[in-house]
């Protein structure tokens, strides 16, 4: 017996079913702009994913000073 969790993974029937539904509603012309889209905007974000991981490395070595008050550097 599958034990994924409460909801498993979609068979094949239902992913029959889920490519039916899309092909429904935007069009079968539509289908590769959508798809071409989708893939850039993944790429987009993984992109993002690794700049903001190397980023963060060079967060540490940055030199941190102290935010003094006018009023501090008069005494």
């Amino acid at each position: 017996m599958n034990t994924v969790g409460i909801m498993g993974l979609p068979g094949g029937s239902e992913v029959l079913l889920i490519v039916f539904v899309i092909v429904l509603l935007f069009g079968a012309k539509k289908l590769p702009e959508l798809s071409r889209a989708l893939g850039k905007s993944l790429g987009e974000f993984k992109k993002g994913q690794r700049e903001g991981i190397e980023g963060g490395a060079d967060e540490d070595n940055v030199v941190k000073k102290e935010i003094t008050s006018p009023e501090d550097s008069d005494k």
